[in-house]
């Protein structure tokens, strides 16, 4: 990836299905924009110029593991230059639900070329802060199966044959993908969150590493201008 040089600032969240990340970064946006701050919040798997075919995709069980990983690079692609490069060189706070990692992860966990996924996201500009949200295995799955009816095809991995059972298909990939964000605690200086604490002290720990780096920043863009137009991006 390559470092920015942008007036704004790009935070981003990582880690397993349940980890809790989508949580803490809903609240560091809110707590954001109570400070005055024009913040934007991206999501993985977002693009309307792919949604679509992803869906059915999806739906019809069409994708390989090479095919699932070009279709999220398509979207992050999109995402990248039409909404988050425009938006952080308008000097604003950019939020993200999962970033090229999710890819690394999820991606090498199918049997896709490590090397051959990070050259895919080589144009990726590198964030400001990179939270990797911890939790153990049995602590996602409890969270998930407590969450929902049911678990989806692909989030369980059962397009890989690991399991004819949903839920250890389930854990099994699930534990593939948090030892690939393991390997890369070190490799691209994630900071790690202990998933596990209450969620108000979580918080105040992001919050506090997010402040710092906000402190040491110039020519951020506070409300109330239309931060999108200034942008050149459509909402």
């Amino acid at each position: 990836m390559k470092p920015h040089n942008y007036p704004g600032r790009l935070f981003i969240v990582e880690g397993i299905d349940g980890s809790g990340k989508s949580t803490q970064i809903d609240l560091l946006y809110k707590w954001l924009q109570s400070q005055g701050y024009n913040v934007f919040f991206s999501e993985w798997n977002s693009s309307t110029l792919v949604k679509s075919t992803t869906k059915m995709g999806k739906k019809k069980r069409m994708f390989t593991p090479t095919t699932f990983s070009l279709s999220h690079a398509t979207d992050f692609a999109d995402r990248m230059e039409n909404r988050i490069v425009p938006l952080l060189k308008a000097g604003v706070i950019v939020l993200a639900d999962r970033y090229v990692y999710t890819a690394f992860a999820r991606d090498v966990a199918r049997g896709v070329s490590k090397r051959w996924v990070r050259n895919l996201y080589d144009f990726a500009v590198e964030p400001d802060l990179a939270f990797y949200f911890r939790v153990p295995l049995e602590v996602s799955v409890s969270r998930i199966l407590t969450g929902r009816a049911q678990i989806k095809y692909y989030e369980a991995g059962m397009d890989l044959g690991l399991s004819d059972d949903i839920r250890e298909s389930f854990e099994l990939f699930q534990g593939k993908i948090m030892h690939e964000y393991d390997n890369m605690i070190n490799e691209f200086n994630l900071t790690v969150m202990d998933g596990t604490r209450p969620i108000e002290e979580q918080q105040r720990k992001m919050r506090s590493i997010t402040q710092h780096v906000l402190d040491n920043s110039t020519r951020l863009h506070k409300a109330p201008k239309d931060f999108m137009a200034m942008a050149g991006v459509s909402k």
